[in-house]
């Protein structure tokens, strides 16, 4: 299956949900999967879409399993979507948003306002708490000239009942109201491998990315020149998986199958 020579990896990135975990369960022995990434020599990074929680939060999730990581090991879809808020506007601003309380607080750590009017942007992710009022609002606003832009493209988000309406599903909705076209700023866009990459000092020749979404976590790391690794234990199945063009190198059930897989690296 692989093209590529897994004893050249020097680090891993990885997506979160429907990797390590399936909403609060997790996949597999996370300590026993970290360790067993440490015993490789592998550096390691985690980055989601998800941007509804802060890093904190899911540093605290982390820990909640028996993982402990540094706050410069995860990068997430809120982060990068602050750092482009402030190409828009440098001095900050009021930002509309559609998502998590962990989205509005990443947002405000970079000295943005939540608010409803005079806003400099509207942002739309994964939400709980979504209400008609919310896209009603969102619709009105974007129509009215605020920018729209979506965290990330996810269409479904892995539960443990199954597939429920991701980010995705939720910017479609405002993007049919408003006639609007969205920037997303999350994967298929390589840009938080490429800050990962760069604090773990690494390659993509020798990073190995993996994740559960084809068409964003594998096209955006396969943009680079990463090598890939497809886990079905999220939102992609095996079909899907083999028929897709390029390949990943490696497609296993979950973590702890693909670390199987490999070849020795003694």
């Amino acid at each position: 299956m692989n093209s590529k020579n897994s004893t050249t990896i020097k680090a891993v990135i990885l997506d979160m949900d429907g990797v390590l975990w399936r909403d609060d369960q997790p996949i597999g022995n996370l300590p026993a999967i970290f360790n067993t990434i440490r015993d490789f020599g592998w550096k390691s990074t985690l980055a989601t879409n998800n941007a509804s929680r802060s890093i904190e939060q899911y540093l605290q999730k982390l820990e909640g399993f028996g993982v402990t990581l540094l706050p410069d090991q995860i990068i997430t879809s809120a982060e990068a979507t602050a750092h482009y808020l402030h190409g828009l506007s440098p001095n900050g601003g009021k930002v509309y948003v559609v998502g998590g309380a962990g989205l509005e607080r990443t947002l405000e750590n970079h000295g943005f306002e939540i608010g409803d009017v005079d806003v400099v942007a509207v942002v739309v992710s994964f939400d709980r708490r979504l209400t008609f009022e919310k896209l009603q609002r969102a619709t009105l606003l974007v129509r009215a000239g605020a920018p729209l832009i979506g965290t990330n493209p996810d269409r479904s988000f892995p539960t443990p009942e199954g597939l429920i309406p991701g980010a995705g599903a939720i910017l479609a909705a405002v993007v049919a109201a408003s006639d609007a076209e969205p920037v997303i700023i999350g994967k298929p866009e390589p840009g938080m491998y490429l800050v990962a990459m760069e604090r773990m000092e690494v390659s993509p020749e020798n990073t190995l990315v993996i994740g559960d979404r084809i068409e964003t976590d594998i096209v955006g790391a396969q943009k680079i020149g990463c090598m890939t690794a497809l886990m079905l234990s999220g939102v992609t199945s095996d079909q899907t998986a083999r028929a897709w063009s390029p390949p990943p190198d490696w497609i296993a059930s979950d973590l702890t199958d693909l670390l199987n897989k490999l070849p020795d690296r003694t």
